[in-house]
């Protein structure tokens, strides 16, 4: 089955913020982690029903090298990215933001 993308625009903020805090740390960094971001989101496309549902309708992949996870839904045969929410994160607050999005 062939499956297309598409970002809530919350998320490329999301991004930024990240790309912005490693950026900080590491000259250089930031741009790796929009590259694996990005490279994990195209993968999705292959087979997202590989990654189990957390939180209602939710699925969950997580990042490599990044303690970061991408929040996403599938509807039709469309992936929906709706969150880029680090790890460390507090679920219930990912359940919240993910409700108001």
């Amino acid at each position: 089955m062939n499956y297309s993308i598409r970002f809530r625009a919350e998320v490329k903020d999301d991004a930024l913020r990240a790309y912005r805090w490693y950026e900080d740390k590491s000259i250089g960094l930031g741009e790796e982690f929009l590259r694996i971001f990005y490279a994990n989101a195209r993968e999705l496309v292959r087979n997202p029903l590989i990654y189990r549902k957390i939180y209602k309708n939710f699925r969950r992949r997580l990042l490599r090298r990044f303690p970061y996870a991408i929040y996403f839904l599938i509807e039709n045969h469309t992936i929906i990215v709706f969150g880029l929410f680090h790890t460390a994160r507090n679920p219930r607050r990912i359940e919240k933001i993910l409700n108001e999005r």
